[in-house]
Protein backbone atom coordinates (compact mmCIF):
# COMPACT_ATOMS: atom_id res chain seq x y z
CA UNK A 1 0.00 0.00 0.00
CA UNK A 2 1.32 3.45 -0.92
CA UNK A 3 0.56 6.67 0.84
CA UNK A 4 0.73 10.09 -0.73
CA UNK A 5 3.45 12.41 0.53
CA UNK A 6 3.20 16.12 -0.21
CA UNK A 7 6.26 18.08 -1.31
CA UNK A 8 7.21 21.51 -2.61
CA UNK A 9 8.29 21.23 -6.26
CA UNK A 10 10.29 24.47 -6.12
CA UNK A 11 12.37 23.06 -3.27
CA UNK A 12 12.97 19.90 -5.31
CA UNK A 13 14.27 22.07 -8.16
CA UNK A 14 16.75 23.83 -5.90
CA UNK A 15 15.17 27.26 -5.88
CA UNK A 16 14.55 27.16 -2.13
CA UNK A 17 17.75 25.23 -1.37
CA UNK A 18 20.16 28.14 -1.88
CA UNK A 19 21.28 27.00 -5.34
CA UNK A 20 22.55 29.65 -7.71
CA UNK A 21 20.19 30.74 -10.46
CA UNK A 22 20.25 33.63 -12.89
CA UNK A 23 17.96 35.26 -15.44
CA UNK A 24 19.71 36.40 -18.61
CA UNK A 25 18.52 38.25 -21.74
CA UNK A 26 18.28 34.87 -23.56
CA UNK A 27 16.61 32.85 -20.75
CA UNK A 28 17.86 31.45 -17.44
CA UNK A 29 19.98 28.85 -15.69
CA UNK A 30 19.92 26.92 -12.43
CA UNK A 31 23.08 25.42 -10.95
CA UNK A 32 22.38 21.80 -9.99
CA UNK A 33 25.89 20.91 -8.76
CA UNK A 34 29.02 22.99 -8.10
CA UNK A 35 32.13 21.01 -7.14
CA UNK A 36 35.90 21.56 -7.43
CA UNK A 37 36.17 19.55 -10.66
CA UNK A 38 32.77 20.11 -12.30
CA UNK A 39 29.66 22.26 -12.44
CA UNK A 40 26.21 21.23 -13.71
CA UNK A 41 23.53 23.67 -14.91
CA UNK A 42 19.99 23.37 -16.23
CA UNK A 43 19.79 26.00 -18.99
CA UNK A 44 16.55 27.29 -20.51
CA UNK A 45 16.75 29.31 -23.73
CA UNK A 46 13.67 31.37 -24.50
CA UNK A 47 11.94 31.07 -27.91
CA UNK A 48 13.82 32.79 -30.76
CA UNK A 49 16.80 33.66 -28.48
CA UNK A 50 20.41 32.54 -28.59
CA UNK A 51 23.42 32.61 -26.33
CA UNK A 52 26.62 34.49 -27.15
CA UNK A 53 29.04 32.97 -29.63
CA UNK A 54 31.68 32.30 -26.98
CA UNK A 55 34.78 30.44 -25.84
CA UNK A 56 36.10 29.15 -22.51
CA UNK A 57 39.78 28.55 -21.78
CA UNK A 58 39.57 26.70 -18.47
CA UNK A 59 36.72 24.25 -19.05
CA UNK A 60 35.16 21.89 -21.54
CA UNK A 61 31.40 21.36 -21.68
CA UNK A 62 28.97 18.56 -22.50
CA UNK A 63 25.37 19.52 -23.32
CA UNK A 64 22.43 17.08 -23.23
CA UNK A 65 19.21 18.45 -24.73
CA UNK A 66 16.09 17.72 -22.69
CA UNK A 67 13.40 19.49 -24.71
CA UNK A 68 12.94 21.78 -27.67
CA UNK A 69 14.83 22.23 -30.95
CA UNK A 70 17.80 24.40 -31.70
CA UNK A 71 20.74 25.25 -33.89
CA UNK A 72 24.10 24.49 -32.29
CA UNK A 73 27.27 26.09 -33.67
CA UNK A 74 30.75 24.74 -32.89
CA UNK A 75 33.70 26.53 -34.51
CA UNK A 76 31.41 27.87 -37.28
CA UNK A 77 29.86 24.44 -38.05
CA UNK A 78 26.07 24.38 -37.59
CA UNK A 79 24.14 21.32 -36.36
CA UNK A 80 20.44 20.92 -35.57
CA UNK A 81 19.74 19.51 -32.09
CA UNK A 82 16.60 18.30 -30.31
CA UNK A 83 15.50 16.34 -27.27
CA UNK A 84 17.93 13.46 -26.71
CA UNK A 85 20.81 15.08 -28.64
CA UNK A 86 24.18 15.64 -27.00
CA UNK A 87 27.23 17.71 -27.95
CA UNK A 88 30.77 18.05 -26.63
CA UNK A 89 32.56 21.40 -26.54
CA UNK A 90 36.35 21.19 -26.17
CA UNK A 91 38.31 23.83 -24.26
CA UNK A 92 38.83 26.90 -26.47
CA UNK A 93 36.16 26.03 -29.07
CA UNK A 94 33.76 28.77 -30.14
CA UNK A 95 30.15 27.74 -29.57
CA UNK A 96 26.56 28.93 -29.37
CA UNK A 97 23.01 27.58 -29.18
CA UNK A 98 19.90 29.15 -30.68
CA UNK A 99 16.30 28.23 -29.89
CA UNK A 100 14.50 27.86 -33.22
CA UNK A 101 10.98 27.63 -31.77
CA UNK A 102 8.59 30.56 -31.81
CA UNK A 103 6.78 29.36 -28.68
CA UNK A 104 8.61 26.59 -26.76
CA UNK A 105 11.73 26.89 -24.58
CA UNK A 106 14.89 24.92 -25.38
CA UNK A 107 16.19 23.13 -22.28
CA UNK A 108 19.53 21.39 -21.84
CA UNK A 109 21.81 20.16 -19.09
CA UNK A 110 25.32 21.62 -19.23
CA UNK A 111 28.16 19.70 -17.57
CA UNK A 112 31.33 21.77 -17.20
CA UNK A 113 34.62 20.01 -16.53
CA UNK A 114 37.93 21.75 -15.87
CA UNK A 115 39.83 23.86 -13.39
CA UNK A 116 37.66 26.99 -13.18
CA UNK A 117 33.93 27.59 -13.69
CA UNK A 118 33.48 31.33 -13.11
CA UNK A 119 31.32 33.43 -15.42
CA UNK A 120 34.44 35.51 -16.18
CA UNK A 121 35.86 32.59 -18.23
CA UNK A 122 33.56 33.60 -21.09
CA UNK A 123 35.04 35.31 -24.12
CA UNK A 124 32.09 36.63 -26.14
CA UNK A 125 32.93 36.72 -29.85
CA UNK A 126 29.42 37.84 -30.89
CA UNK A 127 26.40 38.73 -28.78
CA UNK A 128 22.84 39.81 -29.60
CA UNK A 129 22.64 41.84 -26.39
CA UNK A 130 25.69 44.11 -26.81
CA UNK A 131 27.95 42.24 -24.39
CA UNK A 132 30.68 41.17 -26.85
CA UNK A 133 32.81 44.27 -26.29
CA UNK A 134 31.81 44.65 -22.61
CA UNK A 135 34.10 41.97 -21.18
CA UNK A 136 35.66 41.92 -17.74
CA UNK A 137 39.28 41.06 -17.12
CA UNK A 138 40.08 37.42 -17.92
CA UNK A 139 40.08 34.92 -15.08
CA UNK A 140 43.49 33.91 -13.73
CA UNK A 141 45.16 31.55 -16.19
CA UNK A 142 42.88 32.35 -19.15
CA UNK A 143 44.05 33.56 -22.52
CA UNK A 144 44.03 37.33 -23.13
CA UNK A 145 40.92 38.69 -24.85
Amino acid sequence: MFRQIGFDATAMCGQDMGMESSTRPWGSYLVLSDEDDHKVKRITVDPQKRLSYQQHFRRSEHWFFVSGEGKFVLDDVETLVSSGSAVDIPVGSAHRIENLSESEPLVFIEIQHGTYFGEDDIIRLDDDFGRASDQSEPAPGTAPR
